[in-house]
């Protein structure tokens, strides 16, 4: 919160929307600009796409884009396995697989239609960016 004191104004504002992204005044930067910080509002689904090795995430890419589902389907047993996920210190293991067994079957059912197919290509897609910032030791946003 801002105070004012004898007409000058001490503080910075915070405003946040209901996605997810935050802006910070006050934070000036060597222009004399605005510092603004967006950090991406995952649902339970996403974010418990299972971390794994770049070579499994890409093979669970080309499964997803010829059979829809099957990629995911195959995903959620490697969080059996050991692989982490940014909703398992919150909802544990057997959730978290059970959330992307029931995501693989949304693909599935839904691929009839198009929309399965669309969000199974791109489910494999965030398990190569989530696999390659691993491999790269960039940290995951909890």
């Amino acid at each position: 919160m801002a105070q004012k004191d004898g007409g000058t104004e001490h503080g910075s504002l915070k405003t946040e929307d209901n996605l997810g992204a935050k802006s910070l005044g006050g934070g000036q930067t060597v222009g004399g600009g605005v510092v603004v910080e967006v950090r991406e509002k995952k649902g339970p689904l996403r974010a418990a796409i299972p971390t794994m090795p770049f070579p499994l995430a890409v093979i669970c890419l080309f499964l997803n884009t010829f059979i829809p589902g099957l990629g995911t389907f195959i995903s959620a047993f490697t969080v059996l396995c050991g692989a982490r996920s940014e909703l398992i210190s919150e909802r544990g293991v057997c959730c978290v697989f059970w959330l992307n067994v029931a995501a693989a079957l949304i693909q599935i059912l839904t691929a009839v239609i198009m929309v399965g197919w669309i969000m199974s290509i791109f489910w494999g897609m965030d398990m190569v960016i989530l696999a390659s910032c691993r491999d790269q030791g960039i940290p995951q946003d909890v």
